[in-house]
């Protein structure tokens, strides 16, 4: 036979069913299985139920304790049937608290008679415990006499015998607890409560546990405690960060047990140098073998200031009082190995912490530990019990391969290895021996070549950092070694644990008078979590100071110690053994002032849907919200059976948010009430009033079931926005529109009426037909293709009026063309949010709007602008009297935006005048414009073909900051002066340019001019001609050649001269007045030619010719019309007669006057003229006489002056002109005449109008210029200059042609 022995409960059977009420956590297993390691652990049993054997109409309860992460889910079964407490009301007892799971069933039957299974899963597996209940039968009554227990005759035991038996209820009740305590290390603390039990029975004592975070304490040098027969008291001899948690005090009877909890705060003790970090704390010893410890602790959260450099570990052999440093560099890792320890003696460690200010205190001492091998460490305690069982013997077999090799932890100073032994391992004990191969060969090495070990765990140093490694395990016995176990993965060396991220959002809400809860989101793909530190500051004072110093493994911690009234912002910090993650954002500030309260009832319950087994609700939100969002509703129902309710349900174990929800598992055709309890952060609120009674039985009308959820939000005087849900029942087709109803809140039903003709789609509509002063109800309709359903509840009566401090949506493009919707409060809550919405449904993504809050103001603002942002936008603010507002942005008024935002971000100075240029005395050239707005710090730049024009003997710039008038002067034009002139404004980030093309025909024109006024100039300094050499003709047919003169003296000469001979005396030579003249009697074709005067004296001279007065030009008639065109008939006549036209005797057109030119008339060509106009349906004749010797003799000399006289184009503009989008077109030419001719421009045959797009100028009767101010695409076309006067008319034309720059590449 072989012999195995294993262990049991260290209770004997005997004491079982008296032991199981007064101690769940027997033994130490459950406080070494809790879940410190921070991963998932399938559920176990560390106390499994025990059976129990029972007298009738007794009360019996199973315990068990559990454990696993996450925490495990308990059911109870009965025969494999699931125990429902609610079907047999007041039959059994659930209860779960602390992993302590207990089944209570009241007054025991036969029926009760079975064998029970608990169940206990999570998200690793399933397990389950069994135990047997057998109830006895008992002839006598039960209080009469009772048998005594089948025990020895302990004082304790008989206590408890009694109990249970005659089946005493206590009632327990802690009175006098402890409240929240704050304390220093190295002071002395006790937590201490008064326990009043009823019926108090003499010698009895309750079970006193003590708990800190869910961990059950055990007396020791750091904590005692103490029960003196009505008080519970626990002492901290030693106070340590470790010694920071809620503690909880359990009292225990048979009946139930009773708890009550504080949280206890420790400080860190002043530090022994100025700045230096608080001391670590949590020092555990981890791995422990027999030559190595791995010793792993937290950090603090207080770092004085500055940064820690990390840490030093040291050692103290026990026995002893010498301690040994054991790294002699700091160390940033919150973990490491100690090694060279000597076998067989124990350790103890602590850790202290380094920053450039000094050394911390050091941590508390870790518990002891052996330097031996964890398979030599401990073996099963002796039970009192033998199983025997039959096995072959297996001598001799070597063992077989290790199974389910794995690195379980790979820092750059070790790796630690475990597996498990292999199915083959003969009869003796077996010992193992770890192989390492560096990645990439086939070379593997011994590590423990000497000494195998015995534990299926170990840790390996001396590895070099960066490398890879693969690993293997080898068993081996007194019959050999055996195969290797499968290799691992390449592992590398080096840590590869990474500081966590920040934590995320922190949201504060309201507490105590002297705390506050403090939430946050949980740090992002954080590995190894240790804790959150959490930190606050009071508003303005930017210190911040930890509010814990042991981290919290969840993400809400309550925050006490706070100052009443005092705003404060709080952050948190994540951390694992790589260090602590940075600071989350700050939180908002929150004022410190007591709890907020639970809600009021909701009211108005209908119903929305009904199938047969299934009813969906719907109800109104409480009045009255206790100053906290309310964080969802439970629902309770109940049948009413012939008019008897029957008893309350709970419908939904989880909260719902919406205030809609579906009550499943009805009976059809059965009728039910439903109430509706509100929850906050306060708790849980009274039920609301029963409902109606309502049929279960499903619907099947066409139509839709009624809307709802209204809410009435941005009311105002005459308006208001009503919001609202779809129906829940479609009916038989989809829901197509709604309808909305609106009356006076006094009115009778009939009084009803319509909003809305035609349907609306969405599910929102603001009502514009309120009248100040009124109060209004509002419901909807819903309707689909078989037409409209049932109408809403009525909202609550809402008064039309603007209330006082009502604001509105703002919306504002700031300087950087950055656009914005901003909303103002004044009136908020501790609690109130800003909540921006887009078509009334909440903006969460933040892709499109960024959304910033700050104090009572609040800023959405749009990332990019673009046609995806069209729709209406709202902001509400929660926790007021309904603040909120709503912006429609429509299509135009995206276009406005982005115009605005455009000139913002790129603004333009304004101009008066565009670029020009203008000949100033001496023929000078100025170039120049008119800044409507710039300031002194305006900044030109003068730019020519692209090249930068500086201040010189060329260039004279000058810039009037108090016209804005900015101007550029050169002397004269060269041929390399042909090109474009721009001038570059700037002021601040305002900008602008404006370009003057002198190119061709304008170029040379305005040189030509330059130049001439230049000479004219220089001309006049001496004796100069006023008014050239003209003629007139006398009525007795003399020609008189005049002239006139100026800046002349004594010593002036003039001289005649006609084809360069000077005029004889015979001639009349006359000077007076300043006047020349020279009359030619009786002209003839002899007196043809070129008549030239001379002035001249000592200073100069000066000269004036005149053309030859030659009859070949003959007699010009003419005559004006209003409009002319080629369908226009026109025939001339000489006396009655059509003209026959030759190359003597010709006729045209030019601009509105037509024209008939007889060259070298004689006496046939005297007469009377006519010209006949006619378009087709009416005629005009116009006639004139010619007859007289005088007078065609006058008239045949003068013609030559008309023609000198008419109006003309002298030239200048250009044939096509091709300018960018933007830019700025200015064109100059010539025109002459007298009397000065009138002057029209034209586009496309169409007389231009001057306005701020278009400016025409005329200046000194000579220049014509024509302006385009800004140039777009619309300006592209056929552009012509008209003149004329009383003696002709003319044009010239010019195409403008417009690209912009995308075109052009």
């Amino acid at each position: 036979y072989l012999f195995t022995f294993k262990s049991i409960s260290k209770v004997s059977q005997e004491n079982y069913c008296h032991k199981s009420d007064v101690s769940i956590y027997e033994n130490e297993e459950h406080h070494k299985r809790m879940n410190k390691d921070s991963l998932m652990h399938a559920p176990e049993f560390v106390i499994k139920p025990r059976s129990h054997t029972v007298w009738e109409k007794q009360c019996v309860r199973l315990h068990c304790t559990v454990s696993g992460w996450p925490d495990p889910r308990v059911v109870w079964y009965k025969n494999n049937v699931t125990i429902d407490p609610m079907a047999h009301p007041g039959k059994y007892k659930l209860e779960s608290s602390y992993n302590v799971h207990s089944l209570e069933i009241n007054r025991c039957d036969f029926d009760d008679t079975a064998q029970y299974r608990v169940s206990a899963m999570n998200s690793k597996g399933e397990l389950s415990s069994f135990a047997s209940i057998v109830v006895k039968r008992f002839k006598g009554e039960v209080e009469e006499a009772l048998p005594m227990p089948r025990r020895k005759s302990e004082e304790y035991n008989i206590i408890y015998g009694l109990i249970s038996e005659y089946g005493i209820t206590f009632d327990t009740h802690i009175v006098d607890g402890f409240g929240v305590s704050f304390g220093r290390e190295g002071e002395t603390m006790s937590l201490g409560a008064t326990v009043i039990i009823s019926p108090n029975l003499a010698r009895y004592q309750p079970e006193v546990q003590w708990y800190r975070d869910d961990v059950l304490l055990q007396p020791s040098k750091w904590c005692h405690m103490h029960w003196s027969g009505d008080k519970a008291t626990l002492t901290l001899t030693h106070l340590n960060k470790e010694d920071e948690g809620l503690y909880t005090l359990r009292i225990t009877t048979k009946s139930k047990y009773e708890t009550y909890s504080a949280y206890v705060f420790v400080r860190d003790a002043d530090a022994e140098v100025e700045g230096a970090p608080g001391a670590p704390l949590d020092v555990k010893c981890q791995d422990a073998n027999k030559d190595y410890v791995i010793v792993t602790w937290k950090q603090p959260a207080v770092d004085g200031g500055s940064s820690i450099l990390g840490y030093f570990v040291d050692r103290c052999e026990v026995g002893t009082t010498h301690w040994s440093q054991c790294n002699d560099t700091p160390i940033k890792f919150a973990r490491f190995p100690v090694t060279g320890l000597v076998e067989g003696r124990s350790y103890t460690f602590r850790v202290r912490a380094v920053n450039k200010s000094g050394m911390s205190r050091p941590s508390r001492v870790s518990e002891a530990v052996a330097a031996m091998d964890p398979a030599d460490r401990t073996s099963a305690p002796w039970t009192g019990q033998i199983i025997v069982t039959e096995e072959e013997p297996a001598e001799g077999v070597v063992p077989g391969k290790p199974k389910e090799l794995e690195v379980t932890e790979a820092t750059k100073n070790y790796v630690v290895l475990s597996w498990k032994p292999p199915g083959e391992r003969g009869h003796e004990g077996i010992m193992y021996y770890v192989e390492k191969c560096v990645s990439g060969t086939d070379s593997w090495q011994r590590v423990n070549t000497e000494i195998p070990v015995k534990s299926p765990r170990f840790a390996l140093f001396d590895l070099a950092e960066g490398k890879a490694y693969s690993f293997r395990v080898r068993c081996c016995n007194s019959a050999g070694v055996g195969e290797p176990s499968e290799a691992t993965e390449a592992t590398t060396v080096g840590d590869k644990l990474d500081i966590p991220s920040a934590p995320g959002r922190v949201v504060p809400t309201r507490n105590t008078d002297t705390s506050v809860v403090v939430s946050w989101e949980a740090s992002r793909d954080a590995k190894e979590l240790v804790g959150y530190y959490i930190e606050a500051s009071i508003v303005g004072s930017n210190k911040f100071e930890p509010c814990n110093n042991k981290p919290v493994k969840g993400t809400r911690f309550i925050c006490h110690g706070l100052v009443t009234g005092e705003s404060y912002v709080f952050r948190v910090k994540a951390l694992n053994a790589a260090g602590l993650s940075e600071c989350s954002q700050e939180s908002e500030a929150i004022e410190v002032k007591a709890a907020i309260a639970s809600p009021t009832p909701p009211y108005g319950i209908s119903v929305l849907e009904c199938v047969r087994d299934s009813m969906v609700l719907a109800w109104k939100q409480p009045t009255f919200i206790g100053g906290a969002d309310i964080t969802g509703y439970f629902v309770d129902y109940r049948e009413v059976i012939n008019g008897v309710p029957g008893t309350w349900h709970e419908a939904n174990v989880k909260s719902v948010s919406d205030r809609a929800y579906r009550v499943s598992d009805l009976k059809e055709n059965r009728k039910y009430q439903f109430q509706v309890r509100a929850a906050n952060m306060a708790g849980v609120g009274i039920p609301s009033l029963p409902s109606g009674t309502f049929v279960c039985e499903e619907w099947t009308i066409a139509v839709p079931g009624p809307p709802h959820d209204l809410q009435v939000t941005e009311v105002r005087a005459n308006t208001l926005v009503l919001l609202y849900k779809p129906p829940v029942y479609q009916g038989r087709d989809p829901v197509n529109g709604f309808y909305i109803d609106i009356k006076e809140a006094d009115a009778e039903e009939e009084a009803w009426r319509g909003v809305n003709e035609k349907a609306i789609l969405t599910n929102y509509m603001k009502i514009k037909i309120l009248k100040e002063g009124e109060t209004y109800v509002f419901r909807v309709r819903a309707q689909n293709k078989a037409g409209v359903g049932k109408a809403s509840e009525p909202t609550e009566p809402v008064l039309a009026e603007t209330k006082p401090g009502t604001t509105e949506i703002v919306v504002d493009v700031d300087d950087d063309g950055v656009i914005s919707m901003n909303f103002a409060c004044s009136n908020l809550t501790p609690d109130s949010k800003f909540v921006w919405s887009k078509n009334y449904e909440e903006i969460t993504d933040d892709t499109r709007i960024t959304v910033a809050t700050s104090g009572g103001k609040s800023k959405a603002t749009f990332n990019m602008l673009a046609e995806d942002d069209i729709g209406i936008y709202s902001c509400a603010v929660t926790h007021t009297d309904g603040a909120g507002s709503s912006y429609t942005l429509s299509a135009e008024e995206l276009k406005k935006l982005l115009e605005l935002s455009h000139d913002h971000k790129f603004p333009i100075i304004p101009l008066k005048t565009e670029l020009a240029v203008e000949l100033q005395e001496k023929g000078r050239i100025r170039f120049w414009l008119q800044a409507e707005k710039i300031s002194a710090n305006g900044k030109i730049e003068y730019v020519f073909n692209d090249n930068s024009l500086s201040q010189g003997e060329k260039y004279k710039m000058n810039f009037n900051k108090d016209t804005g008038v900015i101007e550029m002067i050169m002397e004269s034009l060269l041929p390399e002066d042909e090109g474009t002139f721009t001038f570059q404004l700037q002021d601040g980030k305002a900008t602008n340019q404006s370009s003057l093309v002198l190119i061709g025909d304008v170029f040379k024109g305005l040189q030509k001019e330059s130049a001439f006024m230049r000479k004219e100039w220089h001309r006049k300094q001496g004796p100069h001609f006023v008014e050239y050499l003209s003629y007139e003709v006398t009525p007795e047919c003399c020609v008189i050649l005049k002239c006139k003169v100026g800046n002349i003296k004594k010593e002036t000469v003039a001289l005649w001269y006609k084809d360069g001979r000077e005029v004889k005396g015979d001639e009349k030579l006359t000077f007076t007045e300043g006047v020349l003249k020279l009359e030619i009697a009786q002209i003839s074709k002899k007196d043809a030619g070129v008549y030239e005067i001379v002035l001249k004296d000592d200073r100069g001279q000066d000269t004036s010719t005149k053309a030859s007065t030659s009859t070949d030009e003959g007699i010009r008639l003419y005559s004006f019309v209003s409009y002319y065109n080629e369908a226009l008939q026109v025939t001339w006549h000489h006396k009655d007669s059509a003209i026959a036209f030759t190359d003597r005797i010709k006729s045209g057109v030019v601009g509105e006057q037509l024209w008939l030119q007889i060259t070298e008339p004689t006496e046939k060509d005297k007469g009377k003229y006519a010209i006949e106009f006619h378009d087709g349906k009416d005629g005009l004749k116009r006639t004139v006489e010619l007859s007289g010797q005088g007078e065609a003799t006058a008239k045949f000399q003068m013609a030559p002056y008309f023609l000198y006289n008419r109006a003309r184009v002298a030239g200048g503009l250009p044939d096509v002109v091709t300018i960018q989008e933007l830019k700025a077109l200015n064109l100059t030419c010539n025109i002459s005449g007298e009397p000065l001719p009138e002057v029209v421009w034209l586009k496309n045959e169409r007389e231009i109008v001057s306005d701020g797009h278009y400016v025409m100028k005329l200046e000194a009767g000579k220049y014509a210029s024509f302006t385009i101010t800004t140039v777009n695409t619309a300006d592209s076309g056929k552009y012509s200059i008209l003149v004329k006067n009383k003696y002709g008319t003319e044009s010239a034309d010019f195409t403008v042609s417009v690209f912009s720059p995308d075109s052009k590449k």
